[in-house]
């Protein structure tokens, strides 16, 4: 078992902790503010809370998306002027 890593440093909220309300049916980056008070005080944590649920498979604007770990090629068009 890895250990806990703190993700919210002012609410001490770990990333087990966003990944047991995640599996408790917390979907949505604003309900784990409200539940954990995740990004409340200083908001640094944000970036990180995002990334512990997209590895989670949570879209945090509840898009419905699920998140693939996959690379996806770009393809680049170059314009022409008429």
């Amino acid at each position: 078992m890895t250990p806990a890593m703190i993700v919210c440093v002012c609410k001490s909220v770990s990333d087990r902790k966003i990944r047991a309300s995640i599996a408790d049916g917390v979907d949505s980056f604003d309900e784990l503010q409200f539940e954990l008070g995740v990004a409340s005080c200083c908001g640094k944590c944000a970036e990180s809370v995002r990334d512990v649920m997209m590895q989670s498979g949570v879209c945090a604007t509840r898009c419905g998306f699920e998140h693939n770990q996959q690379a996806v090629p770009l393809t680049f068009y170059e314009r022409k002027a008429a």
